[in-house]
């Protein structure tokens, strides 16, 4: 490779986001995946000054005093705070790019199907605020099935299902396009929702997001674990205010975990209903590619298969599928062009 090539190449700004409720993963041209943090940013409430962003601001979600807001801006894939949106990309952007003078990339973000043009628009904006000088929006499914592999150029159909931590965005997809899709707000945020109010009603215990976060991933499953498991929650006792601990088994949580994602398996089968025959037979052959963060809690993919009939195909890093396919196309322009739901700077 020449000297030019390679000052070229070292210099190449753009990017590929995954703006996610729970987390923000961000790709860059010839690079991979640079960055994948918390969507959390941490203010002292009365000068309104960033003192954390990501991972350092997430360890102080529940324990901040009461001058230190941890603050959340995504809820359920869409900007909640746009403010701080806004704060949290241009921290993410001038990280990744190691520099105070941003030079201005062109920036593709994955967002959730069937997103509103208010909540389109709100995205587009806190990117070119943090210093972007184009957006591309593209629908997350269509994102995580290219960055699973899938040949989604060609006339036979594809299935995505794509478990976040504010939606579940599931797709039908073909020749480039996506034929159906809805985005159900059942996922991880939501999953953890659950397990707290289950706990306070059924044991009077009061926890917080980071240890309900925890049970989720220490003991919980969707289908029956080969060995049971259990871990010591601790929280407050709603009754006396105290501090305690208790013991809970991984069969309690799974139906906690099961009911809160039975709206997933309707929407599967509502999206199956809205698929051309043809196309339906490809998805029985093929099954359905399974991706995102919730592909990793354990046994979803069993109780899938077990609920929809049809074989679930997991990829090899759900986390990153999305983030992934949106990286591709920051390589291949025309595709972008063909897919991208909003392009930036309309006239």
């Amino acid at each position: 490779m020449g000297l030019v090539s390679r000052m070229l190449g070292s210099i190449s700004n753009d990017m590929a986001i995954d703006l996610g409720t729970a987390h923000t993963l961000v790709c860059v041209h010839g690079r991979g995946v640079v960055l994948n943090e918390p969507s959390v940013v941490a203010i002292e409430k009365h000068s309104n000054k960033i003192l954390a962003v990501g991972s350092e601001a997430k360890r102080m979600v529940g324990r901040t005093p009461g001058n230190i807001l941890a603050i959340r801006p995504m809820k359920e894939g869409v900007i909640a705070d746009f403010e701080m949106a806004e704060r949290m990309l241009r921290y993410f952007i001038t990280k990744v790019h190691n520099r105070r003078a941003l030079v201005r990339p062109r920036i593709i973000i994955g967002v959730p199907s069937r997103i509103t043009q208010v909540e389109q628009r709100a995205v587009k904006e806190s990117a070119e605020l943090a210093g972007a000088r184009e957006v591309y929006l593209v629908e997350e499914a269509m994102a995580a099935a290219i960055g699973a592999g899938l040949p989604i150029t060609e006339p036979s159909g594809n299935m995505v299902i794509d478990i976040g931590g504010g939606t579940t965005d599931i797709a039908i997809i073909a020749l480039g396009g996506i034929v159906y899709s809805v985005s159900v707000k059942i996922a991880g945020d939501q999953i953890d929702s659950s397990i707290m109010s289950y706990l306070k009603r059924a044991h009077g215990l009061l926890i917080g997001e980071p240890m309900a976060e925890r049970v989720k991933m220490e003991i919980g499953s969707v289908a029956p674990l080969p060995e049971s498991a259990q871990m010591m929650v601790k929280g407050r006792d709603l009754i006396t205010g105290i501090p305690r601990s208790i013991a809970l088994e991984d069969g309690e949580i799974r139906e906690v975990l099961q009911e809160s994602m039975t709206p997933i398996v309707t929407a599967i089968r509502t999206a199956l209903e809205n698929t051309p025959p043809e196309l339906a037979g490809d998805i029985v052959d093929r099954g359905i590619v399974l991706t995102g963060g919730g592909a990793l809690l354990r046994g979803v993919g069993a109780w899938l298969r077990d609920e929809t009939g049809l074989p679930i195909v997991p990829v090899d890093d759900p986390l990153t599928s999305v983030v992934m396919g949106v990286g591709k196309m920051l390589e291949e322009m025309a595709l972008l062009q063909s897919i991208a739901s909003m392009p930036a700077n309309n006239p």
